[in-house]
């Protein structure tokens, strides 16, 4: 990125990629396209337990993050469109709805180069429904967030997720 990012971040700089494949060689899609908003909900799993004493200590033991794409127009063609489709077509169910999901900083590069800090986690497909208006094809869905965070760089020229090395 050319220009220096400071004060407030806009939000075209909080990137969110999908892996569109049903391979084991990831394919990675930007979402946002169609999108005025994608929010991942962490929902905390947040447990309060009252003492004898009359206090309460509240904690938070762990996240089962997701994420709404809505709408999504399907397009003739396109990778995560060929997989939304799949899903519907074949009824799919299991380990057939894993894919992976990256959320990439471009606001905190690390080089010229075009990579940046991003972060790779596992996820499930969720189609919610398939058709809609005029407007056009729509199949929404959710991306349930399952586990297995890694820290990274992704270079936004070829979408592609490197894993930090083991330290």
């Amino acid at each position: 990125m050319a220009d220096e990012i400071t004060g407030k971040i806009k939000r075209k700089y909080m990137a969110h990629y999908i892996d569109a494949s049903a391979t084991s060689t990831p394919s990675y899609v930007r979402l946002g396209a169609d999108l005025e908003e994608y929010t991942v909900e962490m929902n905390a799993n947040v447990e309060t337990k009252p003492n004898i004493l009359g206090d309460n200590t509240t904690s938070i033991d762990g996240y089962e993050p997701q994420a709404s794409v809505e709408p999504y127009y399907a397009e003739a063609g396109s990778a995560l469109h060929t997989r939304l489709q799949a899903i519907i077509d074949e009824r799919q169910t299991l380990d057939d709805l894993k894919t992976s999901v990256v959320e990439v900083h471009l606001w905190d590069e690390g080089s010229t180069t075009g990579t940046f800090v991003a972060y790779k986690e596992d996820a499930i497909i969720e189609v919610v429904s398939y058709g809609g208006d005029t407007t056009g094809y729509q199949i929404p869905f959710n991306l349930h967030y399952v586990g297995n965070r890694v820290k990274g760089t992704f270079a936004v020229k070829t979408n592609t997720f490197t894993p930090d090395s083991a330290e």
